[in-house]
């Protein structure tokens, strides 16, 4: 087989390339290890960025995007028992998020790409890439015990954190910056009403708290825990003693409780590799960089890069600009940069570090306290949570 973009990776950055891809006229093939229906069942995140949200709709797949997801005006930071509204319109001009789940965005994207008769391959075992720095880049795969090959331009590495893309770049080449942090969330969802109509981020003794939603009958909510914890160690019942603990006594009463649907512990990292190309290979979202949840900035990250690549990559097939592939790496990381500070310094402000002694504590919270006492403050923590501008590609 041959084509000008191989796609690793089926998940919504791969997918949303491939969408922009295809509309642009220029000819994709997605390889993925996985089936369709395990990519569906992974449960992530649920805010994008007006940015990520107006890239769905570049792409014509934001019809039910439009009719069922939330766009939320703002959120709110529980600080001392109290709530401080974050008025994100009114801080950056006018701009908002939309609270549509990483599952919906990753289905959407399928149907559309079903309808339009572009290739994905599944269950595609021993994905393999060669010749990167050549002009001839290629890939190999299994498909029903069968060696195949595509020949390819350019490459993008879509597959994640324990992908095949990141591993195949010489390890001497690369650096990696990371940060593992000493706790997890214990996350639940639920079919219950929102227990606030905008998202609760809480600060308390006890440790860090969200309360977010996937829409108006189906909530996500989290507790910091203990790295340790077991998830099978946690009922329903102690979650949800604990989520009360941990918010305001208001919210606390009108918390509606019900069964969990899923229930897991994620463990908490920032994490980004430089440089994000290796010849014709291009690494894009978690395979180059990942953000603990707090900022909200993983998938919207992700949505970036592929922004980047895909503006790049109209440029080379449309004008002849080659030039611009070596560019994609440091425009990628310019934005990931400040979004990776922007988590950090968040979930550094909102969670309970064991390590901390009284003296950190009290400058802990009186940081927030600040930020939240502050246009100034209140307006970086805004423009921030509904992300900074893509950069131009010229």
């Amino acid at each position: 087989m041959k084509t000008k973009i191989a796609i690793v990776g089926a998940g919504p950055s791969g997918l949303l390339l491939g969408q922009l891809l295809h509309k642009a006229g220029i000819d994709n093939i997605i390889i993925e290890r996985q089936t369709p229906e395990y990519i569906l069942g992974r449960i992530r995140a649920g805010v994008l960025e007006q940015g990520t949200a107006d890239l769905l709709r570049e792409a014509g797949v934001s019809e039910r995007m439009e009719k069922e997801g939330l766009i939320h005006d703002g959120f709110e930071l529980a600080i001392g028992g109290r709530l401080e509204h974050i008025d994100l319109k009114e801080l950056t001009g006018g701009k908002t998020v939309v609270v549509y789940g990483q599952t919906e965005v990753t289905r959407d994207l399928m149907n559309a790409r079903k309808a339009c008769g572009a290739q994905t391959i599944y269950q595609a075992d021993n994905v393999a890439i060669h010749d990167m720095k050549s002009a001839a880049p290629y890939i190999t795969y299994e498909k029903d015990g069968v060696e195949k090959r595509i020949d390819c331009d350019y490459i993008a590495g879509c597959d994640g954190y324990h992908g095949v893309s990141r591993k195949s770049i010489p390890a001497d080449v690369l650096t990696e910056y990371e940060r593992v942090y000493p706790f997890g969330w214990l996350g639940v969802l639920a079919d219950t009403p929102p227990v606030h109509d905008e998202l609760i981020y809480a600060q308390h003794e006890r440790g860090f708290a969200l309360c977010s939603m996937r829409s108006a009958t189906r909530t996500r909510y989290y507790v910091q825990v203990p790295i340790t914890e077991k998830v099978e160690d946690w009922s329903d019942e102690r979650f949800w003693d604990e989520l009360r603990q941990r918010i305001p006594a208001e919210q606390a009463a009108k918390l509606v409780t019900g069964p969990s649907i899923e229930k897991s512990i994620a463990p908490l990292r920032s994490f980004v590799v430089e440089p994000m190309q290796y010849g014709n290979l291009f690494l894009l979202g978690d395979a180059a960089h990942i953000v603990p949840p707090t900022g909200a900035k993983g998938l919207n990250l992700a949505a970036s890069d592929v922004n980047t690549m895909y503006r790049i990559l109209c440029k080379v097939y449309q004008e002849g600009r080659t030039d611009l592939l070596e560019k994609y790496s440091e425009i990628c990381l310019r934005r990931i940069w400040k979004a990776e500070r922007f988590s950090w310094w968040l979930t550094s402000m909102m969670h309970d570090f064991p390590e901390n002694d009284a003296f950190t504590k009290r400058m802990q919270q009186t940081e927030l306290e600040y930020f939240v006492s502050s246009i100034a403050g209140r307006t970086t923590i805004a423009e921030n949570y509904v992300g900074l501008p893509y950069e131009a590609v010229e």
